[in-house]
């Protein structure tokens, strides 16, 4: 079977179909609602080596590109202070015709636990429980969109010939949001065409013992499911998902069923 690893074309398909989290404001951050269209080519290259992250900055940046009235200004430019050390770095500055926009990206996988908090913006966590969605729109509010506004940004800013208060700020955001198993979730606030899927723990493993098994990279968490990997039976999988359990790794998943229906999941390895 073909190796879709390394295809950057599917990456970005999945990143692309990927729809926005939000779809009106959210803590005052006003969210970028680009227009889905028949998939672009991705025409970039030389991102083989880079993480997740970086990759989708690229691939928003190919997509903004697509709009002929957008005009990119930089982009990941490093802001640094008088001595050299770098306090933080703007994802995107364009002009849309003429209006100046400061542009924050995220692409996220959140899983929905609904014991945290009150809100359904509470109960996003990442796979590893390291992060949550509240935790990153803080940080956007409080530290990543207020960094256009630093003495140490108006070099820059006097290098495009604008100011700061020129500039309207987005966000970018994108994310899948993985639910309960055998769960159905309605969300409100969020998007609920960002649900791509379910998590489960791993004693519950057994539970798919008849399905078959692919493990996508980490980079290839963006692509859409299709047939054509190279699936494992769940005795063959099995030592390595085991392995993982040990370390507390919580990995994505692909299962496919006995009728040949494809699910996108985590295992999880907290309780």
């Amino acid at each position: 079977m073909k190796d879709i690893s390394d295809n950057l074309q599917a990456q970005f398909s999945g990143f692309y179909n990927t729809p926005h989290l939000f779809l009106e404001p959210v803590l005052d951050i006003q969210p970028l609602i680009t227009k889905k269209q028949n998939t672009p080519v991705f025409e970039g290259f030389g991102l083989e080596k880079i993480r997740l992250g970086q990759r989708v900055e690229r691939f928003v940046g190919a997509e903004l590109r697509l709009n002929k009235n957008i005009n990119i200004l930089s982009e990941n430019p490093q802001i640094q202070t008088e001595n050299n050390i770098t306090i933080g770095e703007l994802d995107c500055l364009y002009l849309d015709e003429e209006q100046p926009i400061h542009l924050e990206i995220q692409f996220k996988f959140y899983l929905y636990d609904e014991t945290l908090g009150d809100t359904e913006i509470d109960h996003c966590i990442g796979p590893m429980q390291r992060d949550s969605l509240i935790e990153k729109l803080t940080k956007l509010k409080k530290k990543q969109l207020p960094l256009l506004y630093v003495d140490e940004t108006k070099p820059l800013l006097d290098s495009l010939n604008f100011k700061a208060k020129d500039f309207i700020q987005k966000i970018y955001f994108k994310a899948q949001i993985f639910v309960p198993y055998g769960r159905t979730i309605h969300l409100k606030t969020l998007n609920p065409k960002c649900i791509y899927g379910f998590y489960f723990k791993y004693p519950e493993l057994p539970m798919f013992k008849n399905c078959k098994f692919y493990k996508p990279k980490k980079t290839d968490w963006l692509l859409d499911v299709t047939q054509n990997v190279d699936w494992k039976t769940y005795d063959a999988i099995l030592p390595e998902l085991n392995v993982y359990e040990t370390e507390g790794y919580s990995p994505l998943l692909w299962l496919k069923h006995e009728n040949g229906e494809i699910s996108k999941c985590f295992v999880t390895a907290w309780q």
